[in-house]
């Protein structure tokens, strides 16, 4: 049976629809940067998704081609992640989607080498005719943070971060956004196959001591 990381580490990625405190240790992904409205069918965005899939089913597949990756075990590939950031500011003004800048991740089993990585972009490169010099090997140490389930249209997430944001006051926080630590968005449904209604995405911030 593949690794499932959704299953194993159900804390980060199956959260309650009610806000909670996690602390989320230093993880490895994929990343790709971009700017824009996620929304264009023409966009960064949704190029950058296309890169860090082929990336990562390149890696998954691996030892399929001869590429042997030293600690290797079969493993479902992690979902699609988001961080977002709108003029630097800690706000998101959803009606502006225009002006986001995001970095989209998919996380890494910690097996994989920068080494590996290297091989992946370039296999990719051969196979598939395309240039994967966007994609890069990020490492991330996010922290204490805050999150909760969010079910429903992305353009309702303000209410979700409205009850984060009661939540961590009552128990003594307060929201850390900044620059480097971004509002943080993970998929678990996709968009195409999945009512509106009933699209799943966990939202998580950064949060410090009040």
């Amino acid at each position: 049976m593949p690794f499932d990381y959704k299953k194993e580490y159900k804390e980060f990625y199956l959260p309650k629809n009610r806000p909670s405190i996690v602390t989320i240790p230093k993880m490895n992904y994929i990343a790709v940067k971009g700017k824009g409205d996620p929304n264009d069918e023409d966009g960064e965005y949704k190029k950058s998704i296309g890169l860090l899939y082929a990336i990562a089913f390149t890696l998954k597949m691996s030892h399929r081609v001869g590429h042997e990756i030293d600690g290797y075990f079969e493993y479902v590939v992690p979902p699609l992640e988001g961080f977002w950031q709108q003029d630097g500011s800690a706000d998101i003004d959803y009606a502006h989607k225009e002006n986001f800048d995001f970095v989209s991740v998919i996380r890494l089993p910690d097996f994989i080498t920068k080494d590996d990585f290297d091989w992946a972009i370039k296999e990719a490169t051969v196979k598939k005719k395309t240039d994967f010099s966007k994609v890069e090997l990020m490492e991330y140490d996010e922290g204490l943070c805050v999150q909760c389930m969010h079910i429903g249209s992305y353009d309702n997430e303000p209410e979700t971060i409205g009850l984060m944001n009661d939540y961590i006051r009552t128990v003594g926080y307060e929201s850390d956004i900044t620059d480097i630590r971004r509002h943080h968005e993970i998929y678990l449904s996709d968009p195409r196959k999945c009512d509106i209604s009933k699209l799943k995405t966990v939202i998580r911030h950064p949060i410090r001591k009040r």
